[in-house]
């Protein structure tokens, strides 16, 4: 889906903002929940990476931007290895653009789908390294919300990358979320129990909950409980009540263990930190500056004779587009040249308003300016937090579409 480019390496302004015309569309490899992805590079840099592209006309129509900017204001004050970090946003006239990490090895979700089975050392280092990137979001006061297969990318050799903050939520000191938000059979108890009695609410142990749900479909093929999007809130509490987990007799019992404790229904006693995964005789062994440094391989790694993902995404972008994004360039200035020539299609004032208020406020961002700028601070530090991001309140879920993936969306 690449247009025609030339072999010369372009220059440039260091002065100019990172925008469209910088980047080389390559293919289409996904869509989410509220925008679409393809691969890019970088034409001064010839760097590869992912272009999450969403359409503000259909964000506004969905009530969607608040959901994308919150997505913008975390990624921007986050880098760490096991993270898809961000690295610029800008916008045009029709959408708004987030290039991140290029991982290739495709999602969980994808090699599930598959039928990989994962051998239990391999996801025993799954475990280990999520448990560092989720480590790293509490520093910064994060709750993603929403661990899970689909969120976990596999980078070319088999290391694993959190992905979709669009609901994760910024804890203020000891403040705690109280709405519901998340992937119902990946949600913890704690969550559904303070929707329905308006309880204390939760904090980040929710993930660690989501990483033992995430662990035991990996190894098992399927979940420890039988909970689905359509499952009412008070027969999900009421299977928690009535359901033992079920481990099997082919796992080591330090797996066991491990699972157990981060299935623990009761927050408080959990395991919600790295000390107390370092403190596991099952995890004894483990390297964790080596771990950090992605230098233990991983058991299984992705296919690289082929992209890890559904075909049918770059069929869907060359055939059923009616926009598609490597005629953009051409689209636009045909719209602008004919809008010079005659009055254009009045658009109704809401829309016109609420599309300037979206480009008002769109957050501009640039990491490879700010490492530049700063190559030595605290921003480029994998290991310690940067400035927190800006303080966002835990709302609902209410905006996000159904989806098949079997994401809630339920308004406390």
């Amino acid at each position: 889906m690449g247009a025609n480019h030339s072999h010369k390496t372009p220059v440039f302004d260091e002065n100019e903002e990172v925008n469209f015309d910088h980047f080389q569309i390559l293919r289409a490899i996904g869509k989410g929940s509220f925008g679409k992805v393809c691969i890019v590079q970088k034409k001064d840099t010839k760097k590869m990476y992912a272009m999450k592209y969403m359409n503000k006309q259909k964000c506004i129509e969905r009530d969607e931007v608040r959901n994308v900017f919150r997505e913008l204001q975390v990624m921007q004050g986050l880098e760490h290895p096991f993270l898809v970090n961000l690295w610029y946003s800008f916008q045009d006239e029709e959408d708004m653009f987030m290039v991140v990490d290029l991982l290739l090895g495709g999602d969980l979700r994808y090699h599930l789908q598959q039928n990989v089975h994962f051998k239990e050392e391999t996801v025993k280092l799954y475990i280990c390294e999520l448990a560092l990137a989720l480590y790293y979001l509490q520093c910064c006061h994060i709750i993603h919300r929403d661990i899970k297969p689909d969120n976990i990318l596999l980078d070319e050799h088999g290391h694993v990358h959190i992905t979709d903050f669009n609901i994760a939520t910024v804890l203020k000191d000891s403040e705690k979320a109280t709405s519901m938000a998340g992937t119902k059979p990946y949600m913890a108890p704690e969550v559904f129990q303070s929707f329905i009695n308006g309880g204390p609410g939760y904090s980040y142990p929710v993930d660690w909950w989501s990483l033992g749900i995430t662990a035991y479909e990996l190894l098992r093929g399927w979940r420890p409980y039988d909970i689905h999007s359509s499952t009412a809130v008070d027969d999900v509490i009421n299977i928690f009540r009535g359901e033992r987990v079920r481990y099997s007799s082919t796992w080591s019992k330090g797996m066991v263990t491990l699972l157990r404790k981060l299935l623990t229904q009761d927050p408080e006693n959990r395991l919600s930190c790295v000390a107390d995964l370092q403190d596991c005789p099952y995890l004894a062994d483990v390297n964790w500056d080596a771990v950090l440094e992605k230098a233990v391989p991983p058991g299984f790694v992705p296919n690289k004779g082929r992209l890890n993902c559904d075909p049918t995404f770059e069929l869907e972008e060359m055939i059923l587009e009616s926009k598609p994004l490597h005629k953009k360039k051409k689209r636009l200035a045909k719209s602008k040249s004919r809008d010079a020539n005659k009055d254009p299609c009045p658009m109704p004032a809401h829309l016109q308003q609420c599309l300037e208020t979206v480009r008002q406020e769109f957050i501009i961002f640039n990491r490879e300016k700010l490492k530049k700028q700063a190559p030595s601070s605290e921003a480029t530090d994998n290991q310690s937090c940067p400035a927190t991001p800006g303080k966002l309140h835990d709302r609902p879920n209410n905006n996000q579409l159904p989806r098949s993936d079997e994401r809630t969306a339920c308004q406390t």
